[in-house]
């Protein structure tokens, strides 16, 4: 079975999903046969390699959703409670927020070379945590080494296009399925969950996933396949949504 996430490094709830998808998957009995691939998305693909925030985090977030700076502040105050449930310690303080198109290219190397998991979260752990500027190319380089990437093939990959191209196929597919915020999770094209829902709704989407798959036959002379409601078909067909896992921009994910 198949799943992806559409994520991005620069996203507090992304990291959050992360954390709880590794939780549900810890009592998934089809662990070893789930293949986990996360794809690109940028929440501002127009951001400078590096995002002036003289005025603090805060002050970002407030003109960002239109609020005031104590608001903002709560905002932040709330989002790190709730990270630190999930064992997070952010530090936005030090964060350094950039352009993610390098990093997201960097993970699409990665997972050719069947790491991209560890390259995600370190991406993370740096600049939700460490304050690394991740759209600095030598903080970026020096932080996928860290995850076990060649510097040599990292140097080639940023110093050229390598990737580009997967990364803007990723967004593309992103914006046929209508996914507008992140994290957003997709089993096997045929089912997807919005936001950082807690483990035990991730638990039973991939439980409810895999029923479907192993549930999957041939029926009739013609062979027709008995595919389950709302899954993508060669010849076009759509993703389900499980809209009682929705979530809020303010409560979950992280919106362009």
């Amino acid at each position: 079975m198949q799943l992806e996430i559409w994520s991005d490094i620069a996203c507090p709830w992304c990291a959050i999903g992360l954390r709880r998808l590794e939780s549900a998957l810890e009592t998934f009995p089809h662990r070893d046969e789930l293949q986990i691939r996360w794809r690109s998305f940028e929440l501002d693909p127009q951001a400078p390699a590096r995002v002036d925030i003289a005025g603090g985090y805060a002050a970002k977030l407030a003109a960002k959703y239109g609020t005031d700076l104590d608001r903002a502040q709560g905002m932040i105050d709330q989002m790190t409670d709730t990270a630190a449930q999930d064992g997070w310690r952010f530090d936005f303080d030090r964060i350094a927020p950039g352009n993610t198109f390098d990093a997201h290219r960097l993970l699409h190397l990665a997972a050719e070379l069947g790491t991209q998991h560890a390259v995600k979260e370190r991406f993370l752990t740096g600049y939700l945590e460490e304050g690394v500027a991740i759209g600095d190319r030598d903080q970026l380089a020096l932080l996928a080494v860290h995850a076990g990437l060649d510097a040599e093939r990292v140097i080639e990959v940023l110093d050229g296009d390598a990737y580009a191209d997967a990364v803007r196929h990723d967004e593309q597919q992103a914006r046929a399925f209508g996914i507008g915020g992140v994290p957003f999770f997709v089993l096997d094209r045929a089912y997807a969950v919005e936001g950082a829902q807690p483990s035990e709704v991730l638990r039973g989407a991939l439980d409810q996933a895999w029923a479907a798959r192993r549930e999957l036959q041939l029926v009739g002379a013609s062979g027709t396949s008995a595919v389950p409601s709302g899954a993508d078909t060669p010849d076009g067909g759509h993703t389900h949504t499980d809209h009682a896992a929705d979530a809020s921009c303010s409560d979950g994910s992280c919106q362009i």
